[in-house]
């Protein structure tokens, strides 16, 4: 009666507990706690940043701190433990037990006639109210380690596609910084002769305005001037914010905490490759190369091995079990004794989805047979579509070249014929503005052929690391794309072209 009473408060406690339960928010604390922890996580282990950052570092640093880049990382590592964690399912069960059994009365019986219903012996037990049990049992099941087995090759599969998916972001992520590191350079390179030629233009303007004030010129050609002045600071001001914003997105890109200061290598502009004539070469080496056919592809082998599981249940089981058992029981005979059994058992009405599962398997093989063919039709328009920017982009820069040998010519002239009036004066200050102007397109043109041949790169799906690195420092990794990028273009893309110095 006691043990009742007991069982029936803890039911009691437990089920007003269960209502005890209620929404609890964070607090404004805890908020700010975990806003400074993550703060802190975004920026941890950095190398810090001791030299002006090349391309290849830029690179380096978004591969090694960029945190999609890293979250890829994570979500691979975890695909391989799912992994082994699969294969360990394919093993033999071997279950260790113990326990304790105690009940409030005599287990036991009495025999009764079957003919005639009388007692024919007295009640009896032959089994203590407490006792204790061990058992150490192994098990095997034919279909249970046939599913375990493709499962761990669906595993294995989605290890691999979790391989693809890191190296299409580490290509992404590379594009990004080629994008942005280009431009950012050019920002830098010009953006302190921008802040001086803008304060000569606004002084300018503060002029042409007191000019027009004392009638010192027609008022119409003043204007003109005015008019040309203005758009000067008009066309200035965007592309110094076009640059600037190049250069925070190469901030944020590597991962680098927003307002630091850094420098970029003031070197030499990397040769262009020339315009690629093997196209047909280019399209085969994308069809073999592109993570996201490669995913498609393994992606196929899961859903097929997904099926193969389900079709291996339509077949007979076969099982075999052994144990060794221990019962404190002192009635027992033996106290410890093994065992071991076979069993075959078969549903044999699961064979009636064998025909619908053939069906599936074969329309799931062309569905994804078809898929990945859309996506190679994609890729070689891609691969297509690049080459022509790139050609397109190549042509930009050699008008932009072109135009800014024009614009620093008419500079050179207006300097040497200008004289003590406010008109040429002017006129040069025009003159230079334009020649700025056209330096930042020419800048702007090789950023932009930069990534059109990024993304022509990008398209192939050639890798920018090696399979294996040393170590993972940011002067390591740096050197291991360049190493790998130059590979790559030495082998896919005949001839280069070197632009010259500006």
């Amino acid at each position: 009666m006691v043990r009742r009473l007991v069982s029936l408060c803890g039911v009691a406690l437990i089920v007003s507990g269960c209502g005890a339960v209620q929404p609890k928010p964070y607090t404004e604390d805890e908020i700010k706690t975990r806003v400074d922890l993550d703060h802190q996580l975004m920026y941890a282990d950095q190398e810090p940043v001791t030299r002006p950052i090349t391309f290849y570092d830029a690179g380096a640093r978004a591969l090694k701190y960029n945190l999609d880049y890293r979250l890829k990382l994570m979500e691979q590592a975890l695909a391989r433990d799912l992994h082994d964690a699969a294969t360990y399912e394919m093993l033999p069960k071997v279950v260790a037990g113990a326990g304790y059994v105690n009940r409030n009365n005599d287990f036991g019986g009495r025999s009764i006639g079957i003919e005639d219903g009388i007692e024919t012996l007295r009640p009896s037990t032959s089994q203590e109210r407490e006792r204790t049990l061990a058992d150490l049992t192994f098990s095997w099941n034919v279909l249970d380690f046939g599913v375990s087995y493709y499962r761990a090759k669906q595993k294995a599969d989605q290890t691999l596609m979790a391989e693809e998916r890191r190296r299409k972001v580490a290509q992404n992520v590379l594009q990004d910084v080629r994008n942005s590191y280009w431009r950012a350079l050019g920002a830098q390179r010009l953006v302190g002769r921008v802040d001086v030629l803008l304060d000569r233009v606004n002084h300018a303007l503060r002029r042409a305005k007191q000019v027009e004030k004392d009638g010192l010129m027609p008022q119409v050609e003043v204007l003109a001037y005015e008019r040309a002045l203005l758009d000067a600071v008009s066309l200035l001001t965007l592309r110094r914010q076009d640059l600037d914003l190049a250069r925070a997105e190469l901030t944020a890109l590597m991962s680098l905490p927003p307002g630091m200061h850094y420098t970029l290598a003031d070197d030499k502009e990397q040769p262009l490759p020339s315009l690629p004539v093997n196209l047909e070469t280019l399209e085969r080496l994308a069809l073999e190369k592109r993570p996201e056919i490669m995913e498609e592809w393994y992606r196929k082998r899961v859903t097929e091995n997904d099926i193969k599981a389900a079709k291996l249940l339509l077949w007979p089981n076969f099982g075999v079990d052994a144990g060794v058992h221990y019962d404190s029981n002192k009635y027992n005979y033996n106290a410890n004794w093994a065992d071991v059994g076979a069993r075959l058992s078969w549903n044999v009405m699961k064979l009636t989805q064998w025909p619908a599962l053939e069906r599936s398997l074969e329309h799931q093989n062309k569905t994804d047979d078809f898929r990945r063919t859309a996506l190679s039709m994609a890729v070689l328009t891609q691969v297509r579509i690049g080459a022509q920017r790139y050609s397109l982009a190549l042509a930009e820069l050699e008008f932009a070249e072109e135009s800014l040998r024009v614009d620093q010519r008419l500079l050179t002239y207006a300097r040497s014929a200008a004289k003590a009036q406010f008109d040429s004066e002017l006129e040069v200050i025009r003159t230079e503005a334009r020649a700025l102007l056209a330096e930042y397109q020419r800048y702007a043109s090789y950023a932009n052929a930069q990534a059109a041949w990024g993304r022509l790169y990008n398209s192939i799906g050639l890798d920018v690391l090696p399979e294996a690195l040393e170590s993972s420092d940011v002067h390591t990794v740096s050197a291991a794309i360049k190493k790998t990028m130059g590979q790559w273009q030495s082998l896919t893309f005949a001839g280069s072209r070197h632009d010259s110095e500006k």
